[in-house]
């Protein structure tokens, strides 16, 4: 079997290319949003601060934690979510190193 085309790149460009994609969509950007607002671990509040339907918030959710954006800890029957920091730390290391590498060029 052959190569993927993610083969022919390092962990670190896939994982941030894997989390881009995942905040690709405004409803995921809100979730993060939300869960950075109430800075706690929220079961079903979720769905009732988007206009969809608690499907799609669930498939949004699934998103973004298999993204390692969020995590999920499962509470009696429903599933709390909250923000999973490391990754949260690798996405600025690598938007630092970006600004830190920008601001020192001088071209165009």
């Amino acid at each position: 079997m052959g190569a993927t085309k993610t083969d022919h790149f390092t962990d670190q460009q896939n994982q941030i290319a894997t989390i881009a994609k995942a905040l690709g969509h405004p409803a995921r950007v809100a979730i993060i949003e939300h869960l950075l607002k109430v800075n706690a671990c929220i079961c079903g509040d979720i769905v009732n601060e988007l206009p969809l339907a608690q499907p799609t918030v669930s498939q949004h959710l699934k998103e973004l934690k298999n993204a390692g954006l969020i995590k999920g800890s499962i509470e009696g029957n429903a599933i709390c979510y909250c923000i999973e920091e490391k990754t949260f730390e690798v996405l600025k290391n690598y938007f630092s190193k970006i600004i830190t590498t920008v601001t020192k060029q001088n071209c165009c």
